[in-house]
């Protein structure tokens, strides 16, 4: 099994509150009153420093899981005094279940999770409730799993903001035809982007602005079938696709990549999402119109707050609700806005800390960051 894991081991601290590190968007998102993280002889483990067990999904969609929300939630749960385990389930539906298991086993008070699919999703967060464990899903809902609470962005914002993207980069162009390569199919989120941007493209087609091209879901996102999946739409279309609405950065690099092959990159303006350094190079040398940034530093703190509360055994309240698509259940939930990004705006990411501009605009990326005033 690739099983990736840290583990943080802080003493108990004294009885001062512990300071939520949310920003301002997750603060108003989420009312919570914080008592101690810190000497509740009720938060699990007979007086014992409460113990936060995430699951992350896999790193090869994308690279946000390892370099992102791994260390953001690292660093919030250091900054609560708690003690954690975060490992990885690397796209494997058998190891997902084997790690719950093994941090139920352990006594982990909260079970945090971004699953793979829904069904293997419900069937770790039905074990957790059945010991007692709170549960959070994190980006991702599990579909009629009865997660207490989901803290994520709103998704079909990020959809929306992706096919209003495509449409100005589109702008000029008579009639063009567009492809889409959406996400798995079995991932609410990837459900989500697509009403959103569909809810802005399917106006378009319909009064014969734009044409409806190929439309096809990539398996759990797998960047590799994303790009032979592309190809066939290509060649299925004679090479006359004009745009591509790529549901997040990694299909759109595997996008991009058959377009160079067919010399067709930066002339077809392909979308994406996650503002991944890779995300954010397309856009600086042309080849991807846009990215959408979420401030995963803000849903990682979020998601970390409530799992510290609920490990002191508090309940807290949420602005907001997400209905459950298949139980209709109401889900008490925290939900961030995302961020279109362009070669306007790239800026924004590297102030919020989230790209380092030294990674950014590394080698034959310099002057195209200087050109821009990126830096």
């Amino acid at each position: 099994m690739h099983l990736l894991s840290h583990r943080s081991r802080s003493s108990r601290c004294s009885k001062s509150p512990v300071k939520s590190a949310l920003g301002a968007t997750a603060a108003a998102a989420l009312a919570l009153t914080f008592t101690a993280a810190c000497g509740q002889d009720d938060a699990g483990g007979g007086g014992d420093t409460p113990l936060i067990g995430v699951i992350l999904p896999d790193s090869a969609s994308s690279d946000r899981w390892e370099t992102a929300d791994r260390k953001y939630l690292a660093a919030a749960f250091d900054a609560a005094g708690v003690d954690y385990d975060i490992q990885n389930a690397q796209g494997s539906r058998e190891d997902f279940q084997t790690i719950a298991d093994q941090m139920l086993t352990k006594g982990v008070d909260v079970l945090v999770t971004v699953n793979l699919d829904s069904g293997t999703g419900k069937t770790v967060i039905e074990k957790a409730k059945s010991q007692g464990v709170a549960t959070i899903d994190y980006d991702r809902l599990t579909e009629d799993g009865g997660a207490d609470y989901y803290v994520s962005f709103d998704n079909e914002q990020v959809g929306v903001l992706q096919g209003e993207g495509l449409v100005s980069c589109l702008e000029g162009v008579a009639n063009p035809l567009i492809a889409e390569v959406n996400g798995s199919p079995t991932d609410n989120n990837a459900t989500l982007f697509k009403n959103g941007y569909d809810s802005i493209l399917d106006p378009l087609y319909a009064d014969a602005t734009f044409t409806k091209g190929p439309d096809e879901w990539v398996p759990d996102w797998d960047n590799a079938q994303g790009g032979t999946l592309f190809e066939q739409m290509l060649t299925d279309t004679g090479t006359e696709i004009d745009g591509v609405l790529a549901a997040n950065d990694g299909l759109a690099h595997a996008v991009i990549t058959v377009l160079e092959r067919n010399n067709l990159n930066g002339t077809v303006p392909v979308t994406g999402q996650d503002a991944t350094v890779q995300g954010l190079q397309n856009i600086l040398t042309g080849d991807q119109c846009m990215t959408v940034y979420k401030a995963i530093e803000e849903e990682a703190n979020a998601a970390a707050d409530l799992a510290v509360a609920l490990a002191n055994g508090e309940k807290p309240t949420t602005d907001a609700t997400v209905v459950d698509p298949v139980s209709s259940a109401e889900v008490p939930s925290v939900l961030l806005e995302p961020v279109a990004i362009t070669i306007e705006n790239i800026q924004v990411v590297v102030d919020d800390g989230f790209a380092d501009p030294a990674e950014l605009c590394a080698g034959d990326y310099a002057a195209l960051c200087t050109e821009h005033g990126i830096g």
